[in-house]
């Protein structure tokens, strides 16, 4: 019987080819953006499964109150790993991290700048990392480091690392110790060595600032728990861990430190905290693309309801032969679902061709590593239920409408399909075009508020400017490096900072003020550490004052934005004398506010400080009159001379500032894909009923002409009814995007206002493609010649 409702199922395919192709390209269309968003979700939720230990792992946090708002930071300060691991036995694992950055990695001949981290020696048990070779503890030495395999390969080639000495910044001798498997891109931690954490205890900066200090916040750390203890009486017992290290009455009452875990299986997805409260994250999107999969799905799925049911009439003598031969209602309802599981799962084939033609492009879209297990038995079983539930969803209202016909009435000529049955079709192109012009709507407003924020201004120059990681070698010979990068005639102004021009690394508070509340110590100030010519090399105005100079002692001095002034309310700020943690600072300069954060949020009060020591990054800014390509050719042979164990790498400010929209780009791109092909599905099944109706009333169309009626005519009368519909969709679809965009757009504070405009666009392009892909049908059967039309009715 099977076989004979396939062989059945093949025919009625062949048959009606248009249709046919119409009903598997679309599905296969919806199909390919449901599994393709389908993967991107796994990719997502499995974030981290690698690591063994997934349920049982943790990041300390802190929640603070600083300027009258409740924190959440992962930033803690370094005595805590000890504190932890001495008093508090339900925390199987301790494990201090830094946050990561790029040191240089030479091995006799070759040097390469790689990311890593320095980690805690019981870090190795915390993340599960599998020893491909080497020490099962090897970050016990503080001179020891981990290499991945890629890092080994790189550095010795077929050689066995095991043993070898690496030098690292030119100045350290590390052995390698062991080699562990590269991180996948959808890990939380990744990195292409580890050195131990131990060994900052020797560095000065270490030993002077952070040893024994709690008050500040510059690391990580992570922690394992043991298998009776519980998240909650974990965060009830350390809560109070850094607070009781403080004696400060103010501090107690304003800041209120209090420390809790968070677990692994949030640190992707549930990462945001407000009023020291998680809520949510990046759950929003994947959510929010989850549900625009199962959209477009159903958009296909509903062309396949509406061609099969509008072709009802069609079918309808053969319903009725067969329930007259004896066929039960059953027998009719298993022979179209056969058929719709045919077309499934030919558009399954189709779709699957689709995504691995589609996939290299969409992991460099979303920057991943996602590929279609077809080994894997999981992947098969996944798709065949996708593929029979797609089947059913498409297939079943057309198998119970068409089988419920009575044999009497069809057998007779009297089954009449009238508006009554052209409702539900109706109904179900509303929602399609509904959905599709949401979509529009909501690509438009996300590009929108990408390009506001890409308008917005930054208050410096980020075009012909880079940035260069600092090193100890260039720190012993800065003035002669930076006299032979001026000599080149590529390079205009050469400066160094904490930070690179487009990120801050570091905030502080215990700022004071004239007239400033002791509560106000606790306001949080972004700060830039630099030297000389800071301004002149970013290509910021100074509003009043002056910038740090050669020819003044400027040690005690610091700039302030427009933002910190407003924040101090100082009427006239130079000259002023304002404290840092008790230490007195002229204030001699005022810049306007730059924009090194996030672009959707107000620029956070900023001090500039005078400080030749605290440096990570050395800025240059090229000269505009030449090639970008030849002033790297002509500052390289310096860096190489003074740098000599880095390699000569470099970022440019503007193309790492385009980095801030990588997030709301991605939205905006993946909504642009679903729309299109949502719109595209829609059109597919706009077109078939087009042809469909144009068929129908092919008699109709032919009085007509013979009567008189025009072109002009007939095209009207056949697309009006579609632009009905699709106007009812835009008056369903306009309320519901303004609202779902009202509250996306409140995840900002600098936002775009929806205009009125967004949505006429929607309604017209909405409309304009109606016409377009209704009209060549309505043209072609109010073209075609009445004569033969009459005729062969």
């Amino acid at each position: 019987m099977l076989k004979n409702y396939i062989k059945i199922a093949w025919r009625n395919l062949v048959k009606n080819k248009v249709y046919s192709f119409i009903n598997i390209a679309g599905l296969a269309a919806g199909m390919a953006v449901a599994m393709i968003i389908g993967l991107w979700i796994y990719d997502e939720v499995t974030t981290d499964r690698q690591f063994k230990n997934y349920d049982s792992v943790y990041q300390v946090m802190m929640h603070q109150t600083f300027d009258g708002r409740r924190g959440s930071q992962q930033a803690l300060p370094y005595p805590i790993g000890e504190e932890l691991k001495a008093k508090y036995p339900d925390l199987k694992y301790i494990a201090m991290c830094d946050w990561g950055g790029k040191h240089s990695l030479m091995y006799g001949e070759k040097k390469i700048s790689r990311y890593g981290h320095f980690l805690g020696e019981e870090g190795v048990e915390i993340f599960s990392l599998k020893m491909l070779n080497g020490n099962k503890n090897p970050l016990h030495d503080p001179y020891s480091i981990v290499l991945t395999d890629e890092t080994a390969g790189i550095l010795f080639g077929a050689e066995d690392p095991i043993g070898k000495m690496v030098k690292m910044d030119n100045n350290t001798n590390l052995k390698v110790t062991a080699v562990v498997p590269k991180q996948p891109k959808n890990s939380s931690f990744t990195f292409d060595y580890l050195i131990p954490f131990q060994l900052q205890e020797n560095y000065d900066y270490v030993k002077l600032y952070h040893k024994t200090n709690w008050g500040n916040n510059s690391w990580q750390t992570f922690v394992q728990l043991n298998s009776n203890a519980s998240e909650k009486a974990v965060n009830a017992k350390i809560k109070d861990v850094v607070i009781s290290h403080f004696s400060d009455e103010n501090t107690l009452k304003s800041i209120r430190p209090e420390v809790f875990i968070h677990p692994m299986s949030k640190w992707r997805l549930y990462s945001d905290f407000e009023n020291g409260k998680n809520v949510g994250g990046f759950i929003k999107y994947v959510r929010m693309f989850g549900i625009l999969g199962l959209i477009v799905l159903l958009i296909a799925c509903i062309n396949f309801m509406n061609l099969s049911t509008a072709r009802s009439e069609k079918r309808a003598r053969e319903v009725g032969v067969r329930k007259a031969v004896g066929s039960g209602r059953k027998d009719l309802v298993k022979q179209f679902l056969s058929e719709s599981m045919l077309i499934a799962v030919l558009a399954f084939l189709f779709a699957l061709a689709l995504v691995m033609l589609a996939l290299p492009f969409f992991n460099k879209l979303t920057d991943k590593e996602m590929s279609l297990q077809i080994s894997n038995p999981l992947f098969w079983g996944t798709m065949i239920l996708f593929t029979i539930l797609t089947g059913l969803l498409a297939g079943s209202y057309p198998a119970f409408y068409l089988s419920s016909f009575n044999p009497v009435s069809v057998l007779k000529g009297n089954l009449k399909v009238g508006k009554s049955s052209a409702l539900p079709r109706k109904i179900l192109v509303v929602a399609q075009f509904a959905s599709s012009v949401i979509l529009m709507i909501g690509t438009v407003i996300v590009y929108r508020q990408i390009q506001y924020g890409k308008n917005q201004p930054i208050g410096f120059n980020n075009k012909g400017l880079i940035s260069v990681n600092w090193s100890d070698d260039i720190a012993k010979n800065y003035e002669a490096f930076r006299h032979d990068l001026l000599n080149t005639g590529a390079v205009v102004s050469v400066c160094k900072s904490n930070s690179p021009p487009s990120q801050i690394f570091s905030n502080n508070n215990g700022w004071e003020w004239k007239n400033s509340q002791p509560v106000e110590k606790t306001v949080i100030f972004s700060t830039i550490a630099t030297d000389y010519d800071y301004t002149k090399t970013l290509g910021i105005k100074m509003i009043d004052g002056r910038d740090f100079s050669r020819e003044f002692a400027d040690s005690n001095s610091v700039i302030l934005n427009q933002a910190a002034v407003k924040r101090m309310g100082l009427k006239y700020p130079v000259g002023q004398t304002v404290k840092w943690n008790e230490r007195p600072m002229t204030i001699v300069g005022v810049i306007p506010d730059i924009q090194m954060q996030s672009p959707y949020r107000p620029v956070s009060p900023l001090t500039i400080i005078f400080d030749k020591g605290w440096v990570s990054y050395i800025n240059v800014r090229m000269n505009p009159g030449m090639p970008s390509s030849k002033v790297l050719s002509l500052i390289k042979p310096v860096f190489d001379r003074y740098n000599p164990a880095f390699p000569f790498e470099y970022q440019f400010a503007d193309e790492e500032y385009a980095r801030k929209f990588n997030y709301e780009e991605l939205v905006g791109n993946l909504a642009a894909i679903v729309a299109v092909l949502a719109v595209f599905i829609s059109c597919l099944g706009l077109f078939g009923l087009a042809s469909f109706t144009a068929e129908q009333r092919v008699k109709e169309i032919g009085v007509r002409k013979v009567l008189g009626a025009t072109v002009f005519n007939l095209w009207q009368l056949l697309s009006k009814d579609f632009v009905m519909l699709v106007l009812i969709a835009c008056v369903i679809a306009v309320p519901v995007a303004y609202y779902a965009m009202n509250e996306w757009l409140k995840n900002y504070e600098n936002k775009i206002t929806i205009e009125v405009g967004v949505f006429v666009l929607a309604v017209m392009g909405a409309i304009i493609i109606t016409l377009i892909t209704v009209s060549f049908q309505a043209i072609k059967a109010a073209m075609a010649n009445p004569v033969k039309s009459l005729r062969t009715e």
